[in-house]
């Protein structure tokens, strides 16, 4: 077996680390993972194959030669491995969190950061067991400042991911109606995202809070926490902001410590505002200037699809569909009701991970769609359309079958909301509008 610091030595020679044979690069370090349906270990022979250096493995029939390093876990030596490299790091880590916006939000920071420090983020949203390790392992000597990604869906999972990513600040983004089912409820969602807090607490790290939201003030009161930065809030010197204007792109001013700015952002949604000022809040205690900020802000276009404003050959898309919960969906709702267009169509699908309140969740977004100024409504999904008797839209149960009725309507100038869980696979739909 070899020893942590024996692998260490490995992968300060080959930094590279891949877990799919699809990714290979020469050099590489090939991390046999195991999933519900597969085993790496079977995958080690073709990663050396392919030129990586060494195939970590944890089961000894596929230990061929030197290049075979035998461990008793691939997962845990992973995250061993990530722990460690992240002990002889001395740069700040911020470690983000929340329910919604948590990628946007990341991206917004890395952009503003990026304009004075070499800056690391989490690629796309490799935010869980395995991509909070993988992203520590992606942190380089270059690297001044690193922007951390955390996602949970049930208890323990942030404390987790905080021992390994091991942030010196933090952001929980907001708390909301997500992974209700792995949470057990709403409480059960703030409990979870304030293992941020606690354990910026007990390391004496640095907390960004939003001061206008009441669930995120109540968790960093309980937590007492010592070093508290406010933004969006009446505290001294905190940074604040004015949406100015937000159909479809956000204008906006803020102010830090007297002084007033203006600034525009390439995001669609005014949910994204208070995801605009964490960003230009970081930027100002990481000492940035307000040339910078206004910027890294300016810089930075969504290609996510995450409040991703796209124009097809007949129409607008607000393409949202990476994800969706009940807080995000009606957040999204309540920004198409306020955009100003001739006609506004939502194509909403199923939200998943809910549980036992999945259809009083449905349901309630279906209300609340009806009673926007929304021209049409069109639901997509098994939940959905369970919930479906008594309302006046259009309910399929499969995006195949949306797909039907989109292709027969031939919409023109028209402004539509795509939106739902990323199981539902709604991206199929775009080319349709």
């Amino acid at each position: 077996m070899t020893n942590l610091e024996q692998l260490y030595q490995h992968y300060l020679k080959h930094p590279v680390i891949c877990t799919d044979t699809r990714s290979i690069t020469k050099g590489c370090l090939f991390f046999a993972l195991k999933g519900e349906n597969f085993d790496a270990n079977t995958f080690a022979e073709k990663a050396i194959d392919q030129g990586a250096a060494f195939s970590i493995i944890d089961n000894a029939d596929y230990a061929q030669n030197d290049q075979f390093i035998l461990v008793d876990d691939v997962l845990a030596t992973l995250q061993q491995l990530a722990k460690h490299h992240r002990q002889q790091l001395d740069i700040p880590i911020i470690g983000l969190t929340g329910s919604n916006g948590k990628t946007t939000t990341k991206e917004l920071i890395r952009a503003v950061l990026a304009e004075r420090y070499q800056t690391f983020a989490t690629k796309g949203n490799l935010n869980n067991h395995i991509g909070v390790p993988l992203s520590i392992l992606g942190i380089n000597s270059t690297i001044q400042i690193a922007v951390i990604e955390m996602g949970a869906n049930h208890q323990k999972e942030i404390e987790f991911l905080c021992e390994i990513a091991q942030p010196t600040h933090g952001l929980i983004s907001n708390v909301g109606m997500a992974h209700l089912d792995g949470f057990g409820g709403f409480e059960g969602v703030k409990k979870g995202k304030a293992e941020l807090y606690a354990y910026l607490k007990a390391h004496h790290g640095t907390a960004f809070v939003n001061g206008s939201n009441e669930d995120l003030m109540e968790m960093s009161n309980k937590a007492a926490l010592t070093n508290v930065v406010h933004y969006n809030s009446a505290q001294p010197n905190a940074v604040c902001g004015h949406l100015k204007h937000s159909d479809p792109l956000i204008e906006f001013d803020w102010s830090f410590k007297g002084q007033n700015h203006e600034a525009k952002a390439n995001l669609t949604g005014t949910y994204n505002f208070e995801n605009i000022l964490a960003a230009i809040s970081i930027g100002c205690f990481f000492n940035l200037s307000a040339h910078e900020i206004n910027k890294g802000l300016a810089n930075y276009f969504p290609t996510n699809n995450r409040s991703q404003l796209t124009k097809t050959e007949s129409n607008t898309v607000i393409c949202d569909f990476y994800n969706a919960n009940p807080s995000s969906m009606a957040a999204a709702i309540n920004n198409l009701n306020s955009l100003s267009a001739t006609k506004k169509i939502a194509i909403l699908g199923d939200m998943f991970e809910l549980g036992e309140e999945s259809s009083v969740q449905h349901a309630h977004i279906i209300q609340l769609a009806a009673q926007s100024n929304i021209n049409e409504l069109i639901f997509v999904g098994h939940h959905f359309f369970n919930t479906k008797d008594g309302y006046n839209a259009h309910f399929f149960s499969t995006p195949s079958e949306a797909a039907a009725f989109i292709k027969a309507q031939h919409w023109k100038g028209t402004l539509i909301l795509l939106k739902g869980s990323r199981g539902m696979a709604l991206e199929q739909l775009l080319p349709l509008l």
